[in-house]
């Protein structure tokens, strides 16, 4: 009976534990379910309107939230903001270069060239006139790389043919002169007005073409040999072989010109450039009678007229080869 007894009192124990664990946990249970209800998904509601993760409720809650939080949480989920679209365009803007010495492609604004060379008569002109040298000088504005103007000075100087000069001295010493010999020269000097194309420009070489009108002014004199006193700093003074001009003519006139060039780049960072030219001019000079001194003048409002070089008023024809500098 003791044993049994025994038995029943750990039974009766056990039962009461059991039942003690079991109002705990059923109370604390219900301590949590008050303090922090859980919240229910309704999935079908859900699926009609699906979750709006951009603002979390539980942040609504939270003391340690502000503002400002909730806002960057909603940028930062909602992804990244459109920007709107740019204009767009029709290919690459080119740079622009443009300041007071250059144009906006690179180009100088401001060219300036010189050189020399000689000229070639033409034409009529070759009867009369031969080979001698030329110069050039100019300066003009550039508008982009490929046109430009220039403003130019030319001088073209000839010598005088042989079959003229003998011609001519046997005119002077018909009229009374004593002449034993007979010399010469001419020239035609200019201001023309040349537009500038570049038809090709490379890193070094280019090509262009160039053309205008100005006004020229040609001049010839004819000389005979003398004999003159020349006088150093020092006071010493020499006779020295000198020509003097026995007869000269002038004619003034506009013209045209046509022509090309080459060109050479020192550097292709640099604009000095040598280059090259070839040009065909013509002025059109009206030509004056000739008149000895014999029979009648053909000017009577001028009763000093004298021609015997018909010449020096007659239209003129020459090409100068130049070469030069630009930059």
């Amino acid at each position: 009976m003791y044993m049994t007894d025994r038995v029943n009192g750990i039974r009766i124990a056990a039962i009461g534990i059991f039942a003690v664990g079991a109002t705990l946990g059923l109370y604390a249970q219900q301590q949590q379910t008050t303090a922090s209800p859980e919240k229910l998904i309704d999935l079908r509601a859900e699926l009609i309107a699906p979750l709006d993760l951009a603002r979390p409720t539980d942040l609504t809650y939270s003391s340690s939230v502000g503002t400002s939080e909730t806002e960057s949480a909603e940028k930062y989920l909602s992804g990244p903001v459109e920007q709107p679209a740019s204009r767009p365009t029709s290919g690459r803007r080119a740079q622009d270069h443009s300041d007071k010495m250059h144009n906006p492609d690179g180009s100088n604004k401001w060219a300036f060239q010189v050189g020399g060379g000689f000229t070639l008569p033409v034409g009529g002109t070759r009867g009369y006139y031969t080979t001698s040298w030329a110069f050039q000088g100019g300066a003009g504005r550039n508008f982009n790389k490929n046109l430009g103007l220039m403003l130019n000075f030319n001088w073209a100087n000839f010598g005088i043919t042989t079959s003229t000069l003998s011609s001519l001295l046997t005119t002077y010493n018909n009229l009374g002169a004593n002449f034993t010999t007979l010399g010469g020269y001419g020239h035609v000097w200019s201001f023309s007005l040349d537009p500038v194309y570049n038809l090709l420009q490379g890193d070094r070489s280019g090509l262009y073409v160039s053309g205008g009108v100005g006004f020229y002014h040609k001049y010839t004199a004819f000389t005979i040999p003398s004999v003159g006193i020349y006088c150093d700093i020092f006071g010493f003074c020499y006779q020295v072989a000198a020509n003097q001009r026995v007869d000269w003519y002038t004619s003034n006139a506009f013209g045209i010109n046509a022509g090309f060039g080459y060109t050479y780049r020192f550097s292709k960072f640099g604009g000095e450039r040598l280059f090259a030219e070839v040009k065909y001019v013509y002025t059109a000079n009206s030509r004056r009678p000739y008149f000895d001194g014999s029979g009648t003048n053909p000017v009577p409002s001028n009763p000093n007229y004298f021609n015997v070089f018909p010449q020096g008023s007659t239209p003129t024809s020459f090409i100068p080869i130049t070469f030069g500098i630009r930059f």
